[in-house]
Protein backbone atom coordinates (compact mmCIF):
# COMPACT_ATOMS: atom_id res chain seq x y z
CA UNK A 1 0.00 0.00 0.00
CA UNK A 2 1.41 3.36 -1.05
CA UNK A 3 0.20 6.30 1.02
CA UNK A 4 0.61 9.72 -0.59
CA UNK A 5 -0.11 12.79 1.54
CA UNK A 6 -0.98 15.70 -0.73
CA UNK A 7 -0.98 19.43 -0.12
CA UNK A 8 -4.73 19.74 -0.60
CA UNK A 9 -7.84 18.23 -2.20
CA UNK A 10 -6.93 19.57 -5.63
CA UNK A 11 -3.48 17.98 -5.63
CA UNK A 12 -4.97 14.64 -4.59
CA UNK A 13 -7.41 14.80 -7.51
CA UNK A 14 -4.65 15.71 -9.97
CA UNK A 15 -2.44 12.84 -8.83
CA UNK A 16 -5.34 10.41 -9.19
CA UNK A 17 -6.01 11.78 -12.67
CA UNK A 18 -2.30 11.29 -13.46
CA UNK A 19 -2.61 7.58 -12.71
CA UNK A 20 -5.80 7.20 -14.74
CA UNK A 21 -4.35 9.15 -17.66
CA UNK A 22 -1.24 6.95 -17.68
CA UNK A 23 -3.45 3.84 -17.72
CA UNK A 24 -5.47 4.95 -20.75
CA UNK A 25 -2.47 6.28 -22.67
CA UNK A 26 -0.89 2.84 -22.34
CA UNK A 27 -4.13 0.86 -22.70
CA UNK A 28 -6.88 2.86 -24.46
CA UNK A 29 -9.44 0.07 -23.96
CA UNK A 30 -8.84 -0.33 -20.24
CA UNK A 31 -11.69 -0.85 -17.76
CA UNK A 32 -12.20 1.83 -15.11
CA UNK A 33 -14.12 1.36 -11.88
CA UNK A 34 -15.99 4.56 -11.02
CA UNK A 35 -17.33 5.70 -7.66
CA UNK A 36 -19.82 8.29 -6.44
CA UNK A 37 -19.73 10.51 -3.37
CA UNK A 38 -17.67 13.66 -2.86
CA UNK A 39 -14.16 12.19 -3.08
CA UNK A 40 -14.07 11.37 -6.83
CA UNK A 41 -15.57 14.65 -8.08
CA UNK A 42 -12.23 16.42 -8.42
CA UNK A 43 -10.83 13.42 -10.26
CA UNK A 44 -13.61 13.52 -12.85
CA UNK A 45 -13.15 17.26 -13.31
CA UNK A 46 -9.41 16.79 -13.84
CA UNK A 47 -10.00 13.95 -16.31
CA UNK A 48 -12.50 16.10 -18.18
CA UNK A 49 -9.91 18.85 -18.62
CA UNK A 50 -7.36 16.36 -19.91
CA UNK A 51 -9.80 14.88 -22.41
CA UNK A 52 -10.71 18.38 -23.60
CA UNK A 53 -7.01 19.21 -24.00
CA UNK A 54 -6.36 16.04 -26.01
CA UNK A 55 -4.03 14.53 -23.41
CA UNK A 56 -6.06 11.35 -23.10
CA UNK A 57 -9.15 9.67 -24.55
CA UNK A 58 -11.63 7.29 -22.96
CA UNK A 59 -13.41 6.62 -26.26
CA UNK A 60 -12.48 2.92 -26.16
CA UNK A 61 -12.86 2.52 -22.41
CA UNK A 62 -15.44 0.67 -20.36
CA UNK A 63 -16.52 1.66 -16.87
CA UNK A 64 -18.24 -0.10 -13.99
CA UNK A 65 -19.98 1.52 -11.05
CA UNK A 66 -19.36 0.39 -7.49
CA UNK A 67 -22.94 0.53 -6.27
CA UNK A 68 -26.51 1.72 -6.72
CA UNK A 69 -29.44 2.55 -4.48
CA UNK A 70 -32.38 0.14 -4.53
CA UNK A 71 -35.74 1.59 -5.47
CA UNK A 72 -34.86 5.14 -6.52
CA UNK A 73 -36.81 6.18 -9.60
CA UNK A 74 -34.94 6.07 -12.91
CA UNK A 75 -35.05 9.86 -13.17
CA UNK A 76 -34.11 10.61 -9.55
CA UNK A 77 -31.09 12.96 -9.56
CA UNK A 78 -29.36 11.00 -6.78
CA UNK A 79 -29.70 7.64 -8.46
CA UNK A 80 -26.07 6.70 -8.88
CA UNK A 81 -26.45 5.96 -12.58
CA UNK A 82 -27.58 9.58 -13.03
CA UNK A 83 -24.82 10.91 -10.79
CA UNK A 84 -22.19 9.09 -12.87
CA UNK A 85 -23.77 10.36 -16.10
CA UNK A 86 -23.67 13.91 -14.75
CA UNK A 87 -20.29 13.95 -13.03
CA UNK A 88 -18.22 11.53 -15.15
CA UNK A 89 -19.75 10.63 -18.50
CA UNK A 90 -20.67 14.21 -19.39
CA UNK A 91 -17.09 15.37 -18.76
CA UNK A 92 -15.19 12.82 -20.85
CA UNK A 93 -15.53 11.11 -24.22
CA UNK A 94 -16.54 7.64 -23.04
CA UNK A 95 -19.38 5.88 -24.86
CA UNK A 96 -22.34 5.96 -22.40
CA UNK A 97 -23.36 2.47 -23.54
CA UNK A 98 -20.06 1.17 -22.13
CA UNK A 99 -20.77 2.49 -18.63
CA UNK A 100 -22.37 -0.21 -16.49
CA UNK A 101 -23.99 -0.30 -13.08
CA UNK A 102 -25.95 -2.75 -10.93
CA UNK A 103 -29.70 -2.51 -11.55
CA UNK A 104 -31.36 -1.20 -8.40
CA UNK A 105 -34.78 -1.35 -10.10
CA UNK A 106 -34.57 -5.00 -11.15
CA UNK A 107 -37.47 -7.31 -10.29
CA UNK A 108 -34.98 -10.01 -9.31
CA UNK A 109 -32.18 -8.30 -7.39
CA UNK A 110 -30.05 -11.41 -6.69
CA UNK A 111 -30.13 -12.25 -10.41
CA UNK A 112 -29.16 -8.68 -11.27
CA UNK A 113 -26.19 -8.92 -8.91
CA UNK A 114 -25.04 -12.20 -10.46
CA UNK A 115 -25.38 -10.72 -13.93
CA UNK A 116 -23.27 -7.75 -12.90
CA UNK A 117 -20.48 -9.99 -11.66
CA UNK A 118 -20.60 -11.88 -14.96
CA UNK A 119 -20.43 -8.65 -16.95
CA UNK A 120 -17.30 -7.48 -15.13
CA UNK A 121 -15.65 -10.85 -15.71
CA UNK A 122 -16.62 -10.86 -19.40
CA UNK A 123 -14.92 -7.48 -19.82
CA UNK A 124 -11.69 -8.90 -18.42
CA UNK A 125 -12.00 -7.39 -14.94
CA UNK A 126 -11.38 -3.87 -13.72
CA UNK A 127 -7.95 -2.38 -14.37
CA UNK A 128 -8.19 0.58 -11.98
CA UNK A 129 -10.88 1.04 -9.35
CA UNK A 130 -11.53 4.46 -7.82
CA UNK A 131 -12.56 4.22 -4.17
CA UNK A 132 -13.60 6.48 -1.33
CA UNK A 133 -13.95 5.48 2.30
CA UNK A 134 -16.82 6.05 4.70
CA UNK A 135 -16.39 7.52 8.15
CA UNK A 136 -17.07 4.02 9.52
CA UNK A 137 -14.52 2.42 7.20
CA UNK A 138 -16.88 1.12 4.54
CA UNK A 139 -15.81 0.84 0.90
CA UNK A 140 -18.50 0.90 -1.75
CA UNK A 141 -21.50 0.04 0.47
CA UNK A 142 -19.78 -2.78 2.34
CA UNK A 143 -20.71 -1.71 5.85
CA UNK A 144 -18.94 -2.81 9.06
CA UNK A 145 -19.44 -6.53 9.54
CA UNK A 146 -19.47 -7.27 5.80
CA UNK A 147 -17.80 -10.44 4.62
CA UNK A 148 -14.28 -9.74 3.42
CA UNK A 149 -14.85 -12.27 0.60
CA UNK A 150 -18.27 -10.92 -0.48
CA UNK A 151 -19.45 -10.45 -4.07
CA UNK A 152 -22.03 -8.06 -5.55
CA UNK A 153 -25.20 -8.26 -3.47
CA UNK A 154 -27.95 -6.31 -1.71
CA UNK A 155 -27.00 -4.57 1.54
CA UNK A 156 -28.84 -2.64 4.23
CA UNK A 157 -27.29 0.77 4.86
CA UNK A 158 -26.33 1.71 8.41
CA UNK A 159 -27.82 4.75 10.10
CA UNK A 160 -24.36 6.37 9.99
CA UNK A 161 -24.06 5.96 6.22
CA UNK A 162 -27.58 7.21 5.61
CA UNK A 163 -26.90 10.23 7.83
CA UNK A 164 -23.65 10.93 5.97
CA UNK A 165 -25.49 10.75 2.63
CA UNK A 166 -28.50 12.82 3.72
CA UNK A 167 -26.70 15.93 2.45
CA UNK A 168 -27.39 14.69 -1.09
CA UNK A 169 -31.10 14.49 -0.26
CA UNK A 170 -31.59 18.00 1.06
CA UNK A 171 -30.63 16.90 4.57
CA UNK A 172 -33.76 14.71 4.78
CA UNK A 173 -32.73 11.35 6.22
CA UNK A 174 -36.12 9.85 5.41
CA UNK A 175 -35.42 10.33 1.70
CA UNK A 176 -32.21 8.26 1.80
CA UNK A 177 -32.87 4.66 0.68
CA UNK A 178 -32.28 1.92 3.23
CA UNK A 179 -30.96 -0.62 0.71
CA UNK A 180 -28.41 -0.71 -2.08
CA UNK A 181 -26.68 -3.06 -4.47
CA UNK A 182 -22.93 -3.00 -4.07
CA UNK A 183 -19.86 -4.68 -5.41
CA UNK A 184 -18.59 -6.97 -2.68
CA UNK A 185 -15.22 -6.68 -1.03
CA UNK A 186 -14.04 -9.74 -2.92
CA UNK A 187 -15.17 -8.12 -6.17
CA UNK A 188 -13.29 -4.92 -5.37
CA UNK A 189 -10.15 -6.87 -4.46
CA UNK A 190 -10.15 -8.45 -7.93
CA UNK A 191 -9.35 -5.07 -9.54
CA UNK A 192 -5.73 -4.78 -10.61
CA UNK A 193 -5.11 -1.33 -9.11
CA UNK A 194 -7.09 0.23 -6.26
CA UNK A 195 -6.94 4.03 -6.01
CA UNK A 196 -8.51 5.36 -2.82
CA UNK A 197 -8.96 9.09 -2.21
CA UNK A 198 -9.90 10.51 1.20
CA UNK A 199 -9.91 14.14 2.28
CA UNK A 200 -11.05 16.03 5.35
CA UNK A 201 -10.70 15.45 9.09
CA UNK A 202 -13.95 13.47 9.22
CA UNK A 203 -12.14 10.63 7.40
CA UNK A 204 -9.06 10.64 9.63
CA UNK A 205 -10.16 7.84 11.98
CA UNK A 206 -11.18 5.56 9.10
CA UNK A 207 -7.90 6.28 7.29
CA UNK A 208 -5.93 5.44 10.44
CA UNK A 209 -7.60 2.02 10.60
CA UNK A 210 -7.26 1.50 6.84
CA UNK A 211 -3.50 2.08 6.84
CA UNK A 212 -2.29 1.22 10.34
CA UNK A 213 -4.96 -0.91 11.97
CA UNK A 214 -5.48 -4.68 12.03
CA UNK A 215 -7.52 -6.26 9.27
CA UNK A 216 -11.09 -6.55 10.51
CA UNK A 217 -14.60 -6.71 9.11
CA UNK A 218 -15.44 -3.98 11.62
CA UNK A 219 -13.37 -1.64 9.41
CA UNK A 220 -13.96 -3.20 5.97
CA UNK A 221 -11.41 -1.02 4.13
CA UNK A 222 -8.59 -2.64 6.12
CA UNK A 223 -8.72 -5.62 3.75
CA UNK A 224 -6.99 -3.39 1.19
CA UNK A 225 -3.77 -4.07 3.13
CA UNK A 226 -3.86 -7.51 1.47
CA UNK A 227 -4.02 -6.15 -2.10
CA UNK A 228 -0.75 -6.03 -4.06
CA UNK A 229 -1.37 -2.62 -5.67
CA UNK A 230 -3.15 0.03 -3.63
CA UNK A 231 -2.62 3.79 -3.77
CA UNK A 232 -4.09 5.94 -0.98
CA UNK A 233 -4.24 9.68 -1.71
CA UNK A 234 -4.89 11.92 1.31
CA UNK A 235 -4.83 15.55 2.30
CA UNK A 236 -3.24 16.59 5.60
CA UNK A 237 -6.57 16.55 7.42
CA UNK A 238 -7.40 12.97 6.43
CA UNK A 239 -3.83 11.93 7.32
CA UNK A 240 -3.90 13.65 10.72
CA UNK A 241 -4.34 10.40 12.73
CA UNK A 242 -1.55 8.50 11.00
CA UNK A 243 1.38 7.62 13.25
CA UNK A 244 3.63 7.13 10.22
CA UNK A 245 2.68 10.28 8.31
CA UNK A 246 6.26 11.62 8.35
CA UNK A 247 7.54 8.34 6.96
CA UNK A 248 4.95 8.33 4.18
CA UNK A 249 5.99 11.85 3.17
CA UNK A 250 9.67 10.86 3.18
CA UNK A 251 9.11 7.76 1.06
CA UNK A 252 7.09 9.67 -1.52
CA UNK A 253 9.72 12.42 -1.74
CA UNK A 254 12.42 9.77 -2.24
CA UNK A 255 10.43 7.79 -4.82
CA UNK A 256 12.37 6.98 -8.03
CA UNK A 257 11.33 9.17 -10.95
CA UNK A 258 10.50 6.13 -13.09
CA UNK A 259 8.04 4.71 -10.55
CA UNK A 260 4.44 5.78 -11.18
CA UNK A 261 1.60 5.79 -8.67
Amino acid sequence: MEVVICQDVEQAAERAADAITALFVAHPDAVLGVATGSSPLGIYAALGRRVADGQVSLALASAYMLDEYVGLAADHPERYRNVIEREFVARVDIDPSRVHGPDGLADDLPAACAAYEQSIAADGGIDLQILGIGTDGHIAFNEPGSSLASRTRIKTLTCQTRADNARFFGGNLDQVPTHCLTQGIGTIMDARHLLLVATGRAKAEAVHHLVEGPISAMWPATILQMHPYVTVLLDDAAASRLQLSSYFKETYDAKPAWQDL
